[in-house]
């Protein structure tokens, strides 16, 4: 269970501490050093790193090649990248991994939400959420790359947390039957991480 002083203190205030938990149980991993390297549909197996800069040297040995995700919310390490020397070692430290993981998908959780009207129903919004961390996993939500997106606004989530105290559902598989009305796209999605385009986070999350 992820210390909840770190989600306090390190996540995006956008986000409802019970949304982050939710997210990081269905998304992330516990092991902040954890790095996930796929190649389309396929795990690539790796050695598990020990230390950040084993972590580090993983990543970047990957990057380019396959789809790499790192840390406790399994960011996509090569987002905005365009060399693997301009990888920040921060992201394997957990409070930064935390705070760039949220704010990410912030904004992945505001794009799929209003797909769905903006809902405050506590019965969609367990679908809105399903179909947010699909869209993490796949980088991509109705046919459109969620991490490159723009982001349809800074207002803050004010969902409540009672609407997520169902019990989560860990590993999600993005795999699985589509689901209506909403489902990530059946194509299987091209590399996030090879993505041309940089995306500035700095004000993903910013208080109106």
């Amino acid at each position: 269970m992820l210390d909840a002083v770190l989600i306090q203190q390190c996540a995006d205030p956008s986000l409802k501490p019970a949304i982050v938990e939710q997210f990081i149980t269905k998304a992330g991993s516990q092991d902040p050093l954890a790095v996930t390297v796929r190649s389309g549909n396929r795990v690539v197996l790796v050695p598990k790193p020990t230390t950040p800069e084993a972590a580090l040297a993983l990543i970047r040995d990957n990057l380019g090649r396959n789809t790499v995700r790192v840390g406790i919310t399994q960011y996509p390490a090569g987002l905005g990248i365009v060399e693997a020397g301009q990888l920040k070692p921060e992201m394997v430290v957990p409070c930064e991994n935390i705070r760039m993981g949220t704010a990410l998908f912030a904004k992945v959780f505001r794009i799929v939400s209003k797909w769905y009207g903006n809902p405050t129903a506590k019965e969609v919004l367990p679908q809105v959420m399903d179909d947010a961390v699909i869209a993490w996993q796949t980088g991509y939500f109705e046919g459109v790359a969620v991490f490159r997106a723009e982001d349809p606004g800074q207002e803050k989530n004010t969902h409540t947390a009672t609407a997520y105290s169902e019990k989560p559902e860990n590993n999600s598989d993005p795999n699985e039957g589509s689901r209506a009305p909403a489902t990530a796209t059946d194509t299987v999605p091209s590399d996030p991480n090879k993505a041309g385009i940089r995306v500035d986070l700095s004000g993903i999350g910013a208080r109106p």
